[in-house]
């Protein structure tokens, strides 16, 4: 009896639960945004166990920056060889191994090099998840994409000193990277059984690929790779070395430089380019970008000042520094979801320039801040930042990707993270850099106020030898201690206007991304017309239940 081949049947995947999808590939993004700040408050605990210096132990949160930076621009590279899934997950699984072996670490040496490993595993899945996103949702829900997305990317860095300290406080340093484990572990599952590519954008791919296998940038990546790498020391090593005044930081600054003009000048004239830096023809996602960078930088430098501020100036611990800063987090996710549903309904740049608006009177609020702030006075500050960034985030990051081809999402979200980060580092770096001047230029004006011919001085220097004296101290010991009593007010002080002025600044400059929200009008499809808002990609991924 002869057998008859019967046709195969296409059976169609049912409709992808764009849910699951985003629970799936958010615990990637965020254990790796709370991991770029939780060992900060853990340093000290490793300074005793690894018998490192203050400088040796910085390294561990510089390795890691820097190896997630040189990752995030060759996303859609990795994902046209191998498969965005596919590319994701290996990633997940490279953190997740780095995470077990930093835990396991016993020298500072092995912990470098583990951390490194680990952000190299971080650095793709912020941009991995982003273009997913947006590949998922359709185009009227773009906005409420973007809005998911936003609070796993923000939330990260907010979220990671509460926990890390207080996992250092009730169990041991080893933890902040252990619990990434069963995380990572479910996320990875998760994946596995819900995340598919498109056939369509698989297809596209595969023919970029070919491609790229023949025409390898080596030189591009290579350049990209020193050129960022000592863009990313000088930026987070800067301060310490005191900039310029160090060869080393001259010799890095000069180099990143010129080898990053080189890189630019390879990828605009490479046939296959590793990174397609030609996307930023399009002032809609150039400026979008841009604007992103600078939201970031303030954001990080907040994030800095103000817990060294409330710990220093207002007497806070670190529970109660960490708790102030909570309330700005519960707003925004409140806030981003409405948001993104108002997406569509509100032009995009009058949102975002009601976010500029908001951040920048959140900081000038705190540029009004003294010695006898509560935390009442900061949290209220800290709130009106959050709307800000709310209104700021969600529309930024959905329009700056509005006119980008599906294809090519990877390629842009990859350069839109590694700006946010560039942008955060530089952030940090100059606020930790004008509070140092600018604390040593007012130290320099109250004191020559302080002086023997000075009467309100005199005056507050005799009350205080006096009360000494009354307390049992003689004389000289009385005024040698009053004396140390006025320069530490003068101290005191002086870190208060130098914080007042960073502040201040921070708030003034970012009015000034206001004409660029000139470029972001995108332009709209039949679909989008509609509903009133700028277009997004098609759904590119789908789900099996």
């Amino acid at each position: 009896m002869t057998a008859i081949a019967l046709p195969r049947l296409a059976v169609a995947r049912p409709k992808p639960n764009k849910w699951l999808v985003t629970v799936s590939i958010t615990f990637g993004t965020l254990m790796g945004a709370i991991d770029s700040s939780i060992v900060a408050v853990a340093l000290p605990h490793m300074m005793g166990t690894l018998g490192a210096t203050v400088q040796e132990i910085t390294w561990i949160s510089t390795g890691y920056i820097i190896a997630n930076v040189v990752v995030m621009p060759l996303t859609a590279f990795l994902g046209r060889l191998f498969g965005q899934k596919r590319v994701y997950m290996a990633c997940l699984m490279l953190f997740l191994v780095g995470s077990i072996l930093c835990g396991m670490a016993r020298s500072l040496t092995s912990l470098l090099v583990y951390r490194a490993l680990q952000g190299l595993g971080a650095g793709a899945l912020q941009p991995t998840e982003q273009a997913i996103l947006r590949q998922t949702f359709s185009a009227k829900e773009a906005g409420m994409a973007m809005a998911l997305f936003a609070m796993a990317v923000m939330l990260g860095p907010a979220i990671g000193p509460t926990l890390g300290g207080y996992i250092v406080d009730n169990y041991s340093w080893p933890w902040i990277f252990f619990i990434n484990v069963p995380v990572g572990i479910l996320g990875l599952m998760m994946v596995a059984a819900f995340v598919h590519e498109d056939e369509e954008i698989v297809a596209k791919n595969r023919e970029l690929a070919t491609a790229q296998r023949k025409n390898v940038d080596w030189w591009g990546i290579g350049l990209m790779v020193v050129g960022l790498c000592t863009l990313q020391y000088v930026l987070e090593e800067g301060e310490t070395d005191d900039w310029f005044n160090s060869k080393l930081i001259v010799v890095m600054f000069v180099t990143s430089i010129v080898v990053i003009a080189a890189f630019v000048i390879r990828e605009l004239t490479c046939e296959v380019p590793a990174v397609n830096i030609r996307l930023f023809k399009d002032p809609v996602f150039l400026s979008g970008t841009m604007i992103s960078s600078l939201m970031f930088a303030l954001l990080m430098a907040t994030m800095f000042l103000l817990p060294l501020f409330m710990q220093t100036l207002l007497g806070f611990t670190a529970t109660d520094a960490g708790f102030a800063l909570m309330p700005r987090v519960f707003v925004m996710m409140a806030a981003m979801p409405i948001v993104g549903r108002i997406y569509n309904i509100v032009s995009p740049r009058l949102v975002i320039g009601i976010g500029v608006v908001l951040v920048g009177f959140g900081a000038y609020e705190m540029s009004h801040f003294t010695l006898d702030t509560s935390q009442h006075g900061v949290i209220m500050a800290l709130i009106t930042q959050g709307v800000g960034f709310a209104c700021l985030f969600v529309p930024l990051t959905t329009v700056s990707l509005s006119s980008i081809p599906r294809h090519l999402m990877a390629d842009a979200t990859g350069l839109n993270s590694l700006f946010r980060q560039v942008g955060g580092s530089i952030g940090l770096a100059v606020a930790a850099t004008m509070l140092s001047r600018f604390n040593a230029t007012a130290r320099t004006a109250l004191i020559s106020h302080v002086t023997g011919t000075d009467p309100t001085a005199m005056m507050r220097l005799r009350q205080m030898t006096g009360a000494l004296t009354a307390r049992g101290l003689d004389a000289l010991g009385a005024r040698e201690t009053a004396l140390r009593g006025i320069d530490i007010a003068v101290s005191r002080q002086a870190t208060l206007i130098s914080f007042e002025r960073v502040f201040l600044l921070a708030g003034v400059l970012f009015f000034l991304v206001l004409p660029l929200l000139a470029f972001l009008k995108a332009p709209k499809t039949p679909e989008t017309a509609a509903a009133g808002g700028p277009p997004a990609p098609k759904p590119d991924m789908h789900v099996e239940i």
